[in-house]
């Protein structure tokens, strides 16, 4: 599969982006992969997006360790490592962290369109939210895309702790600026209590977003 990898730096961490072109696909690539059997029956498509995700994920772990594919899905770090991985359209992007029990959750979405934002709001924000999403300036869609996007690297952060799915309501939207998005839990999670705020840094890149929430533990939980 044709890639191109680049680096870019996000809350000063260096994200790791691989853009990928999926006509140039082959199942033989994936045996680069130690658990390509696992992915025997899934579709081409999965399969492209996978096979990204752990190329940007061997090139963020610099000594090119695969993660493996845990009971659920998600990948599985080596030993004092946190990591996460997202891929969107024809680009996978991953962030590691050097501590073990660290919350670490990457996220990449295409911006929605205006009418598209408005017809699925109510499934990702709540009557709490809106008003702050519309006090930003921001167009809507934006807003709401970055609120989802920001929620999925919540979930992914906490998952490895959680162990099971979160809904977009066990986390509320508070503060959203020019470079960052705060999400406060609506209910105790994994040892957070309800309130727990956490900080989310965002950037733009062409018609997607990508969020990233980097929290190591050592820091004090916070309240909004």
């Amino acid at each position: 599969m044709h890639i191109t990898h680049r680096t870019f730096i996000l809350a000063g961490h260096t994200i790791h982006r691989v853009t990928f072109d999926p006509t140039t696909f082959a199942d033989a690539d994936l045996l680069w992969l130690p658990h390509h059997t696992e992915l025997s029956n899934a579709g081409r498509k999965r399969k492209a997006e996978h096979l990204a995700g752990r190329i940007a994920a061997a090139h963020a772990l610099n000594d090119r360790t695969i993660p493996d594919i845990g009971p659920s899905g998600e990948p599985l770090w080596p030993e004092g490592v946190s990591g996460s991985i997202t891929h969107s359209g024809t680009q996978a992007m991953a962030a590691v962290t050097r501590e073990q029990r660290a919350l670490i959750g990457i996220d990449c979405e295409t911006i929605l369109s205006e009418n598209e934002a408005r017809e699925i709001k109510d499934g990702i924000i709540d009557v709490q939210e809106e008003p702050v999403l519309l006090s930003t300036g921001s167009p809507f869609a934006l807003a709401l895309t970055l609120t989802f996007s920001a929620k999925e690297s919540l979930f992914k952060a906490l998952f490895p702790q959680v162990q099971s799915y979160m809904g977009f309501d066990s986390a509320r939207v508070t503060v959203l600026d020019a470079k960052t998005l705060t999400l406060a839990l609506t209910r105790s999670i994994a040892g957070y209590g309800e309130g727990t705020a956490f900080i989310l840094h965002w950037q733009r890149l062409g018609d997607q977003v990508i969020t990233l929430l980097s929290r190591s533990p050592a820091d004090g939980p916070s309240r909004w």
